[in-house]
């Protein structure tokens, strides 16, 4: 055989065992990347549910009011003569604030006390002549008629007596009543009158008004609905009286500063208005201060009572459905992830409280949500939750 055809020969081997080694490379490569490794188990941050006992709140919107009003009014017609009193100052009751002209109501006082004691003078000589005829009627030294006319006049001149005590005693009060005194203790307004104004009995301007601000009231609406909602917990037996605190409040001023004292509810109305389906709840807090003026517009959280087994779950832990339903994923005792479908009271801080969809135990997953869906398998971390103190559950 010719060496140039045994030559190629060899090389077209060559070139064939080649090819051939080259393709099972290949399938060696494209079997390693149709089998690679699985991949690692996703680690998400969970909470233990653990019912918890919490008084649950509601904050509602509300205005100061003054705890006693009154309208100062004079009671005599005269002319002011001095007025005693500072305007915006504090006064006590008693305090003499207006005088009014007392010279005519003297006259009259000292023309009463001279008609009562005419009559008082006159009454013993009358009842010594009625004893007289009494003695000598037996002797027929007067008659009879003589006699009934002495007691009539008698019986006359004591009423005179107390018609005239009557006056003096009434122009005794319209005297007092030139002093215009204040009936209550309080914080003062601006006066309307002026010295030497002229001023009728029981005129409708008052002279000026006296408002008592320590304690001060706090009336807040409550809606019906809202009412009708506590009661039915109540019943259920979700939500417990808090026989203590029950009572008690808490108020938020304009500038979102807590009120340092503690007030009480007093009274919730039993009617219901009709413009805003609501009723009045009135709460009473001190005001020493006198930080709280009245009109003011304030915040009151009011307690509604005890929860004995409430389920707090953080925000974050909380997502939609494409319905709008509040869900949240949990891990089971197999580390598979499951959904559930929630029903959520009110946000407590940065917690929700759950009504339904949770029970002891569960272990919430906070984070790590996006790594995992429903019938997954994942790993649980503690949730490291920055610390904060728990508020009291209130009502958005």
């Amino acid at each position: 055989m010719p060496f140039n055809e045994t030559l190629h020969k060899q090389l077209k081997l060559v070139s064939v065992l080649t090819a051939l080694f080259g393709g099972l490379l290949l399938v060696g490569c494209d079997r390693q990347k149709q089998s690679p490794p699985p991949p690692p188990v996703p680690e998400v941050a969970t909470v233990t549910v653990l019912p918890q006992q919490i008084v649950l709140t509601t904050e509602l919107p509300g205005r100061t009011s003054a705890y006693r009003i009154s309208e100062i009014r004079p009671q005599v017609n005269g002319l002011i003569q001095k007025r005693l009193f500072t305007e915006g100052s504090d006064v006590q009751a008693g305090q003499v604030l207006y005088e009014i002209d007392p010279a005519p109501f003297q006259a009259s006082l000292d023309n009463a006390k001279a008609a009562m004691g005419k009559a008082e003078a006159n009454l013993p000589s009358i009842r010594l002549r009625v004893e007289r005829y009494r003695e000598l009627l037996p002797d027929k030294a007067v008659s009879q008629q003589e006699l009934d006319d002495a007691a009539a006049a008698e019986k006359q001149t004591q009423a005179e007596i107390e018609f005239w005590k009557a006056m003096v005693e009434t122009a005794r009060i319209n005297f007092g009543y030139t002093r215009v005194t204040a009936p209550i203790s309080g914080r003062i307004g601006r006066s309307s009158v002026t010295e030497g104004a002229i001023v009728m009995a029981y005129q409708p301007m008052a002279l000026t008004t006296i408002q008592q601000l320590d304690p001060i009231y706090v009336d807040v609406p409550q809606s019906t609905a809202e009412l009708l909602r506590l009661k039915r917990r109540m019943e259920d037996g979700r939500l417990m009286p808090d026989e203590t605190n029950q009572k008690n409040a808490n108020l938020i001023l304009e500038a979102g500063r807590a009120y340092p004292l503690e007030g009480t509810l007093q009274f919730r109305d039993v009617t219901v208005d009709p413009t805003t389906g609501s009723v009045i709840l009135r709460l009473v807090f001190p005001n020493p201060k006198g930080l709280l003026l009245p009109g003011m517009f304030v915040r009151a959280v009011v307690k509604d009572g005890l929860s004995e087994q409430a389920i707090l779950i953080p925000q974050q832990a909380v997502s939609r459905d494409p319905k709008g339903n509040p869900i949240a994923l949990i891990l089971d005792a197999g580390g598979k992830v499951q959904q559930r479908l929630l029903r959520l009271d009110r946000a407590i801080g940065d917690q929700w409280l759950v009504t339904s969809g949770l029970a002891a135990g569960d272990q919430v997953i906070v984070e790590g949500l996006q790594k995992v869906r429903a019938g997954a398998s994942a790993k649980a971390i503690p949730f490291d939750a920055p610390p904060s103190p728990r508020p009291d559950a209130k009502t958005n």
